[in-house]
């Protein structure tokens, strides 16, 4: 299909034209793309980070309160997607939804520094006695922070699939080069994050709020300005049908009017449109999977019926996205176990010796670091050494398969909450045998023991964070891969949810009457070693749901050539792995 030089995944410019590959598009694009993911994840990070510190230092919130709010807008910042995706597949793109969400988010970002750099919209002080936050004060505070979730919808689900549309699945050289992608893209990510841990947290606690959320507002605009130098050079998807999630609310009614007709023998017995056609549309052909067969009969051809049949590539196209949400099920969990990192690990470290030399405290959310830099070392390790040698061992250009890397990924997860456990256990001991009592009393325990669970943390999110982006983009149907890519991002929030909800729960229940809560507002008069016990238990049992799960999970076979009357196959063969996941 390639004609005079252009793309062969027929891309075009903002304006519509077709684009020549050798000017466009590939990692040249990109480059424009990734400085706005690290200034964005800065930004998110440099307020999620430290958020719980604020609620409690500045607000005046507790413990279970700070946690909850903090939760609760992380997971709406991970949930608007959903509506940013839908938006950008059904009616303005990618690029455009983009644009416009961009510019909400700076709009919060900047409010939010207003909000806390000025007097008269901070609670004040008397005498060490703090006067709780007004009506006002709690309505502009996080009226800016939902401005900045609003948008991060239209931002977060479009940026990476953008930058995954610039590399042509029609062009082998191509193909290759995104392999690669996804596991560079969250290196970005994970440097703002770095940035965010390290530095921003230390000004907004030592050098002012304002300070500290000022500077990624305007690392934020700056990053937009660069985006938009890229322009001549991006591509862009052409949407090729008007309501690409139609096909999930036709084909189940379908299905379900055409439940009394009989399934043919053989599937090539459905309707499907000829091979022909879709070459000539630009649609990729999803080929028939033998799995949720009551969706079959959508695609029977009725004689009878005025209504013509589903085609076998809209069936399947439904059947790929509950076969995503049997598995987004079995992420939540593993997103929740993630929420710990800036709110419960960070109360924890704020109870233990934080002293490093004989004046320099260091920041409890700080650690948080060491999640970003043991992400930054591994991604390179994992994209260099890691793959070449399972590619080798397995053939399979991805080095393992898509729900290999997840299940690795949770397995570290585990072991992390498992030394997490254990390192509240020994806390809990030197406070009993320190007689410890006060909230705000030291515990005579370096923060440092709290290291390998952060670095445990960031090694497991370059298997399943990074794994997870890269399957939901990769399985979803054509039309819908913004809004597969939320699959992604609504799996962390509703780990977030999930978690305020928990924390919630455990509270009233272990707190109510005479009982010790054990997530109170004296951490050192509390329980959270049995809350992370809680904790490593579900997520043995979510692992066991994960390998059923993904054993029953088929990939998508589509069409990606036509070459003189042959259809060539993307395969994936359905041969049980050796860690019990399919390949």
């Amino acid at each position: 299909m390639e004609t005079k030089g252009y793309t062969q995944d027929g891309t075009v410019d903002l304006r519509g034209r077709p684009v020549l590959a050798s000017k466009t598009g590939k990692w040249k694009a990109c480059a424009f793309l990734v400085g706005y993911e690290a200034f964005e994840r800065m930004a998110f990070y440099g307020i999620a980070s430290n958020l719980v510190n604020y609620l409690t230092t500045q607000l005046h919130e507790d413990t279970v309160s700070s946690v909850r709010n903090v939760n609760n807008w992380s997971g709406s910042v991970w949930i608007t997607p959903i509506i940013g995706a839908y938006i950008a597949d059904t009616y303005l793109g990618r690029f455009w939804t983009f644009t416009v969400s961009s510019l909400i988010y700076v709009v919060g970002m900047i409010l939010l520094t207003t909000t806390v750099s000025m007097k008269s919209l901070r609670p004040t002080c008397t005498d060490g006695i703090c006067n709780k936050a007004s009506t006002l004060q709690i309505v502009f505070f996080y009226t800016s922070l939902y401005t900045i979730a609003i948008g991060a919808g239209g931002t977060k689900p479009n940026i990476s699939t953008f930058g995954a549309d610039q590399f042509d699945d029609f062009n082998p050289q191509e193909k290759e080069l995104k392999v690669s992608f996804f596991n560079w893209w969250m290196f970005s990510s994970f440097l703002g994050a770095l940035v965010a841990t390290l530095a921003l947290v230390y000004i907004q606690e030592n050098l002012g709020w304002g300070l500290g959320y000022g500077i990624p507002t305007v690392g934020l605009l700056f990053s937009l300005f660069v985006f938009y130098l890229g322009t001549p050079i991006y591509r862009h998807k052409v949407k090729k049908t008007k309501s690409p999630a139609r096909d999930l609310i036709q084909v189940p009614i379908t299905a379900f009017r055409n439940r009394k007709l009989q399934l043919p023998n053989h599937p090539c017995q459905l309707h499907e449109h000829e091979p022909q056609q879709y070459i000539n549309s630009g649609k990729r052909q999803v080929h028939y999977t033998p799995i949720f067969r009551f969706l079959d009969k959508a695609a029977v051809k009725d004689g009878n019926s005025s209504k013509p049949p589903c085609t076998v590539t809209q069936v399947e196209g439904t059947k790929l996205v509950l076969g995503m949400l049997l598995i987004w099920l079995v992420t939540l969990i593993p997103s929740t176990i993630w929420a710990q990192i800036n709110t419960l690990f960070v109360k924890q470290g704020t109870t233990m010796d934080r002293s490093l030399g004989s004046s320099f405290q260091i920041p409890a959310a700080s650690l948080g670091s060491f999640v970003t830099s043991s992400m930054l070392l591994s991604v390179p390790m994992y994209d260099r050494y890691f793959v070449p040698f399972m590619r080798q061992k397995t053939g399979n250009p991805r080095g393992i398969t898509l729900l290999q890397r997840l299940g690795i990924g949770f397995v570290i997860q585990i072991a992390a909450i498992a030394i997490a456990y254990a390192v509240e256990v020994r806390r809990m001991h030197v406070i009993r045998v320190h007689h410890i009592m006060g909230p705000k009393e030291t515990v005579p325990m370096s923060i440092f023991c709290l290291l390998p669970q952060y670095v445990l943390l960031g090694i497991a999110d370059v298997f399943n964070a990074i794994g997870l982006l890269e399957f939901f983009y990769d399985q979803s149907p054509e039309d819908m891969q913004s809004l597969g890519t939320t699959f992604f991002t609504s799996g962390i929030g509703v780990g977030n949810f999930l978690n305020s909800f928990l924390v919630t729960v455990v509270d009233k229940i272990t707190g109510g009457g005479n009982g010790k809560s054990w997530i109170g507002d004296n951490m050192n008069d509390s329980h959270l070693d049995y809350y992370y016990g809680f904790l490593l238990v579900i997520s043995t049992f979510n692992l066991g749901a994960f390998l059923w799960a993904s054993s029953k999970y088929v990939y998508k076979r589509e069409t990606i050539e036509f070459n003189e009357g042959c259809i060539e196959l993307e395969s994936k063969a359905l041969e049980i792995s050796p860690l019990g996941l399919q390949v």
